[in-house]
């Protein structure tokens, strides 16, 4: 039986209802900006040199457009379980389904398991030195702790992480315009490609790379059932944030470039860091690895929130077995699911290092947008009652060519 859906979007749900339009838009700014930028600046200049603008600016462009499909599919289908469900309204075959929900929590989990792997990493070890796995294993079962606790208090602990992170991106930005103020930077490396492949092979590669950092929004959508008003909350909290994170990514971007030496910038696993020490600025790199790994665990704890409400719908939709859809009595968290996917994101964290990780991320959910946009295409002919935010038809058509065109640069990946 269809669940009942009212004006503003809300349906029956047995999870608590407890994200507000302000905790939707912080849980996106947070998972956007804590999921790769701390980590991943060094990759992307590891592939296309100091012209690290590029591909974050069509990173930015494949991600707006893609969102505009999700704000339709999340406002018209408000439930957990995100480009699974819209599959199944979609195709009606429980096999894509279960394969798109399958591909979606795997990526949260292998995002999870990048993320604590950096955590782990260079920034960690300008604190303390200590062993990566132990504090890799402990870094995820905190996260699962603050999950089983609950959605309102894993986004009021994201609202205070998303704030500590900014601000640490707003140092790198000030940070970087003393130097090129001082008349100390390079703007040459803006235009200098990396040796051995071609700028735009390396543009595109990057571009793998460089989406990983726009991939809140996915996760937000596995939240509908606990998003109050959702038909009004999800398109301004989705459109706002990104557009945030896309403005304070290029800033970032010019500023290490200009700062810091490609060579040292594109083999340093805390970029950012680089910028600080690189400076001569005088600001105590502790504080800022602190801060750095507030992000990386912000990060974290919100796309285990998504793999878990993603493996709950599965379960809701009778694509994985019922024990993963049970609900605690008092928290009203899916405690199982939460339970599983620590254990599975603890296994994950050893199989790969973080640039790994997140090209895996976006393979998986480069898949699954290619099966959202061609959902809402489907989908167009679907009436239902309440007021739905709706994409125009051209907008899914290029984020769907914009999807394939990603995926085939998969291939193109320089070893190492």
């Amino acid at each position: 039986m269809a669940a009942t859906v009212t004006e503003t979007g809300e349906t029956e749900t047995r999870l608590k209802r407890g994200i507000t339009p302000l905790l939707l838009f912080f849980f996106i700014v947070g998972d956007t900006l804590g999921a790769g930028i701390y980590t991943l600046v060094g990759s992307m200049a590891n592939d296309v040199g100091g012209a690290i603008w590029l591909p974050l600016s069509l990173a930015l462009v494949l991600a707006v457009l893609t969102a505009g499909t999700y704000a339709e599919l999340i406002t018209k289908y408000p439930h957990a379980g995100g480009a699974a469900r819209f599959a199944e309204r979609a195709f009606d075959t429980p096999f894509v389904t279960f394969v798109i929900g399958f591909l979606m929590l795997s990526s949260g989990i292998t995002t999870s398991a990048a993320l604590a792997n950096a955590f782990a990493g260079d920034y960690l070890q300008e604190l303390v030195d200590v062993p990566a796995v132990p504090v890799t294993l402990a870094f995820v079962a905190l996260l699962v702790a603050v999950n089983l606790r609950g959605v309102r208090e894993s986004l009021a602990a994201n609202v205070g992480a998303t704030v500590v992170e900014m601000t640490g991106l707003v140092i790198i930005i000030v940070v970087a315009a003393v130097v090129v103020g001082r008349g100390e930077s390079d703007p040459g490396q803006l235009t200098t490609f990396a040796d051995g492949i071609t700028p735009l092979n390396g543009a595109f590669a990057a571009t793998v790379t460089a989406f990983f950092s726009f991939l809140g929004f996915e996760a937000a959508a596995n939240m509908a059932e606990e998003v109050q008003n959702p038909s009004k909350a999800y398109p301004r909290a989705l459109f706002g944030a990104l557009l945030t994170a896309g403005v304070i990514y290029m800033l970032i971007a010019l500023g290490a470039v200009l700062v810091v030496p490609l060579d040292q910038l594109a083999s340093s696993e805390g970029p950012l860091l680089e910028v600080i020490n690189a400076s001569g600025v005088s600001f105590p790199s502790w504080l800022f690895a602190s801060i750095a790994l507030v992000a990386i665990g912000n990060g974290a704890l919100l796309f285990m929130v998504m793999a878990s409400r993603a493996t709950y719908g599965l379960a809701e939709a009778g694509l994985l077995p019922s024990v993963f859809g049970t609900v605690a009595p008092k928290r009203r968290t899916p405690w199982v699911a939460i339970l599983v996917i620590g254990a599975v994101t603890m296994g994950m964290s050893f199989v790969g290092d973080v640039g790994t990780l997140a090209d895996t991320t976006v393979l998986l959910l480069v898949l699954v947008f290619i099966s959202a946009n061609v959902s809402v295409l489907v989908l167009k002919k679907d009436r239902v009652e309440h007021r739905h935010f709706r994409c125009p038809r051209i907008v899914s058509v290029l984020a769907l060519v914009a999807s394939v065109a990603l995926l085939t640069q998969q291939s193109l990946r320089r070893p190492g």
